[in-house]
């Protein structure tokens, strides 16, 4: 068999045949030469058999690596005249637009940035990371389902830090798949703008309920002529409890502090390691931190009296009540927090009356951004493990390659060319 042949077979180009092999200290370079004779244009479909002009340079592509070699397939290729996009070199079936990569490189380089590390993968392919990120972006572009946004009735809106100095991306799940669709970088109301155009006014109508944090921003948004006013705002009651959480905490650090204000340090030393004891559920507790909330107890006070507030809250959500028990338990609640004469649960309960309606129809409708806060815990682990990505961009499409509607398939799995 002749080296051309097995070459062809080895590398199963679509669209191209092996012309010669030359085997260098490192790689090995593949001069391939394009079967077809008319000329596609890589950005439409618009082909021609016009020739505008020949490159005078070979083109390169990298390829998956043959043992120790980097395999490098060169061709020659030719330029055309497009009506909508001017002169472009013409289209090739085993690359990308504007890419020095074969496709099978690329999405076996896109499927280990969504299953391994920076390092692993630098070493193992031998290229860069800033590489890396615009090959996501391209796997991405080019895989994406288009029709996505398609037939969406319940969302969930939420946003994830991706760097640090508030650097957000906002993403937006679809309830029903249990995928991202969408996402931009941001967190504001013209960010959500953006998601709303890109829908229309159509597809908008169709949306039956969105769920979301308490956030202004994005309640905005929905609520603007021509995006989903319709639609029914759900509160994720796990921000509800988040909030009375944080105003536990803060009557603890008040607390603290009055502590450390007295003569004997002792108390503010043995109160320091209080906090999880306090913030934990009760049957999470270890026995030292069991044995810190008998103390508290025992003690009593302020801080006693808020950790029962929060302990009630909770309980109102662990899913044993129909809806009408937890409007009573709800309403019962803000008055005795309103009450309280702690004035962190008293802002608490501002902000909980304030958003009612929507935590109970989260409870009505069960929906809630639980799965979008699962996806989120998903992504802050891509966006660790992506650590160096400089463009939002980048980081976007590793998301939507790990949690997106788009499949990768590698290049054994698929079809020879």
């Amino acid at each position: 068999m002749r080296v051309t042949t097995a070459f062809n077979r080895l590398l199963s180009l679509p669209g191209v045949s092996v012309t010669e092999v030359t085997f260098e200290t490192d790689r090995l370079v593949v001069d391939v030469a394009l079967r077809r004779r008319r000329l596609r244009c890589p950005q439409c479909t618009f082909n021609t058999a016009a020739c505008y002009d020949t490159r005078p340079v070979f083109s390169r592509w990298r390829h998956t690596d043959l043992g120790r070699w980097k395999v490098l397939v060169r061709a020659g290729l030719r330029r055309l005249q497009c009506p909508t996009h001017g002169v472009r070199v013409e289209a090739v079936g085993f690359a990308r637009h504007r890419s020095g990569f074969s496709r099978d490189f690329e999405d076996l380089i896109a499927f280990l940035a969504t299953r391994t590390d920076k390092t692993t993968i630098t070493r193992v392919s031998r290229v860069d990371w800033d590489s890396v990120g615009r090959i996501c972006e391209r796997v991405v572009a080019d895989g994406l389902d288009p029709g996505r946004l398609d037939g969406l009735v319940n969302i969930g809106v939420d946003e994830v830090s991706w760097r640090r100095h508030h650097r957000y991306l906002t993403l937006v799940t679809d309830h029903t798949a249990g995928k991202i669709v969408w996402g931009a970088e941001g967190k504001d109301t013209a960010t959500l703008d953006a998601f709303f155009d890109e829908l229309g006014k159509t597809r908008s109508a169709g949306l039956q309920a969105v769920s979301m944090d308490m956030g202004p921003a994005f309640l905005k948004s929905v609520r603007a002529n021509g995006h989903a006013p319709q639609a029914v705002i759900c509160i994720d009651p796990f921000h509800a409890v988040k909030l009375v959480g944080d105003a536990l905490d803060k009557v603890r650090r008040t607390t603290w502090n009055e502590l450390r204000q007295l003569p004997d340090q002792g108390a503010a030393k043995k109160f320091k390691g209080a906090r999880w004891s306090l913030l934990k559920r009760p049957e999470n507790l270890t026995d030292d931190q069991a044995a810190t909330l008998r103390q508290l107890r025992n003690r009593g006070g302020e801080l006693w009296r808020a950790y029962r507030l929060k302990e009630s809250f909770r309980a109102i959500f662990s899913g044993d009540l129909n809806p009408d028990d937890t409007v009573e338990l709800i309403d019962r609640w803000c008055s005795q927090a309103s009450r309280c004469r702690l004035a962190p649960f008293v802002k608490v309960a501002k902000t909980i009356r304030k958003h009612r309606d929507g935590i109970l129809a989260a409870i009505r409708l069960k929906i809630n951004n639980a799965r979008a806060e699962g996806l989120n815990n998903h992504v802050r682990l891509i966006t660790r493990r992506a650590y160096g990505f400089h463009s939002p961009k980048a980081a976007l499409a590793l998301v939507m390659l790990s949690c997106g509607p788009i499949q990768l398939r590698l290049p054994h799995e698929r079809a020879p060319g």
